[in-house]
């Protein structure tokens, strides 16, 4: 191996370090999951709050406290047991373009699917076993159990994505590294284990998208689910069981340091 790849590789290696701490918990919507200690509050929390996650962190952050008082901060409990007259405070809530269609339905959704299932997880991976690919296939299937429920509105589609219309799945990947890795690190929960770290495919925001081109990372012109696929092959390259992790250095040069 060339002296520029390890350089490259110890660079990597001593920003996840740097950032994969605790006190990288507080100002990042993580924090949101990290509220909460029943598995299925942490899947739910966590899931709204990777969806939700664009524009500034704390209004995100903010935002989502606000979703969750309105449940009781006790998301699962309040999914599978609402009344109707329980929904009425959701119907103002709103952020960027999540309205009340949207929390509506994502709540129709969980109360079905938790009314069937343990874990969110099942919904990413059915009963047959996924090979590399297993997260392509996996978000795959997730979209279209998704919006299976009869009256889906069009709308919310957008806030689902989906690698079969090649979107990067930046949010839902984020998501998947939250449930998936566990480093003891005490960031990610590590609370999934039918996906494998190694597996994973690293969330491609803006700020990773930019620096990773910097570092030759990544050669596509634009950003898309191969581009996705691009960034991890080329950290499988440092580390093939944990390539994700990597996510950290990345998010953290163009945030905190605008490499």
């Amino acid at each position: 191996m060339s002296d520029s790849f390890e350089d490259l590789r110890s660079f990597l290696e001593e920003k996840v370090e740097e950032y994969n701490q605790p006190g990288f918990i507080e100002n990042d919507p993580i924090s949101i999951p990290h509220q909460y200690s029943k598995k299925q509050d942490i899947e739910i929390t966590g899931f709204w709050a990777a969806t939700l996650a664009w524009g500034q962190r704390i209004t995100i952050i903010n935002k989502c406290n606000e979703l969750f008082e309105m449940m009781g901060n006790a998301p699962h409990d309040f999914i599978l047991n609402h009344s109707e007259n329980d929904l009425k405070p959701l119907l103002g809530f709103k952020h960027r373009t999540f309205n009340a269609t949207d929390t509506l339905y994502f709540i129709a959704f969980l109360k079905s699917f938790y009314s069937e299932h343990s874990s969110l997880e099942e919904a990413f991976v059915p009963d047959t076993k996924f090979g590399q690919d297993a997260v392509e296939k996996g978000l795959s299937h997730f979209h279209r159990s998704f919006f299976q429920l009869p009256d889906a509105p069009e709308r919310t589609t957008k806030h689902i994505a989906t690698p079969e219309r090649k979107s990067a799945c930046k949010r839902l990947n984020m998501f998947l590294r939250w449930m998936v890795r566990d480093d003891g690190k005490g960031v990610d929960f590590g609370i999934w284990k039918k996906i494998k770290p190694s597996q994973l495919i690293c969330p491609c925001d803006l700020h990773v998208d930019r620096v990773a081109r910097k570092l030759g990372l990544i050669k596509r012109k634009q950003t898309d689910w191969q581009t996705a696929i691009e960034l991890t092959n080329s950290l499988r390259e440092f580390d093939s069981e944990d390539p994700v992790k990597y996510d950290f250095a990345l998010f953290g040069l163009g945030v905190a340091e605008k490499f």
